[in-house]
């Protein structure tokens, strides 16, 4: 069994310690380093280089969104799981934009945090079911005001495989060995997922690909 070293950043100490004892009460987990700011966790991630951050969205000093960027940048090797009290789409967009493979609600994180450190450590998102479910309902209720059919049909076979491989957190090249086909095949594939669908970044893909249930 591998061990997925862990570092941890809450403001507050109670939460700290409670996530602290979740963590390290499964086999194979251990918190390397715990931090109070998104200051003090860019610092540890730098200096620990942790296989896993477990940060709240909401910090002092630095929140969580740029100490994930800024974190991210410096070791994309390093998965960033997101804690956080909002629900709402927008948030989740920023945090995927920050580089996030998780983002999970503090209500369930007792259930879900498990579960997601162990998925980003396989390379795999993870998304509490509340926010997966959240995203399902905004993009039906879109789709419905604006009387469209699903842009999911407008993509081939080999586009819908892509795109699962991508938004799983795999890289075009890494996609590219799963499929047997070259790079550039799988970039041109990828420029023509987003074309359809008309998505902008892998965030955004990320966020569609929830909302179509290929990933949860």
């Amino acid at each position: 069994m591998k061990t997925i070293r862990i570092l941890l950043a809450d403001d507050h100490t109670v939460v700290r310690k409670g996530l602290r004892l979740l963590l390290e009460s499964q086999p194979g987990f251990v918190v390397i380093a715990d931090a109070a700011d998104g200051r003090e966790a860019v610092a540890l991630a730098e200096r620990h280089t942790p296989d896993v951050v477990v940060m709240d969205v909401a910090m002092p000093v630095l929140n969580g969104i740029e100490a994930a960027r800024q974190i991210t940048a410096k070791q994309p090797q390093t998965a960033v799981v997101f804690l956080s009290m909002h629900s709402d789409e927008g948030y989740v967009l920023k945090a995927l934009k920050a580089g996030a493979r998780a983002y999970i609600l503090k209500d369930s994180a007792e259930h879900d945090l498990i579960n997601a450190v162990k998925a980003v450590s396989d390379g795999k998102a993870f998304f509490s079911p509340a926010i997966s479910k959240m995203l399902v309902e905004d993009y039906v209720r879109q789709m419905q005001e604006r009387q469209v059919e699903d842009s999911f049909e407008l993509l081939t076979t080999r586009e819908r495989e892509v795109l699962q491989l991508l938004a799983e957190g795999k890289s075009n090249k890494e996609a590219a060995a799963v499929l047997n086909l070259s790079l550039h095949t799988v970039e041109t594939h990828r420029s023509n997922i987003l074309q359809k669908l008309n998505l902008h970044s892998g965030a955004e893909l990320i966020l569609y690909a929830i909302r179509k249930g290929v990933i949860s």
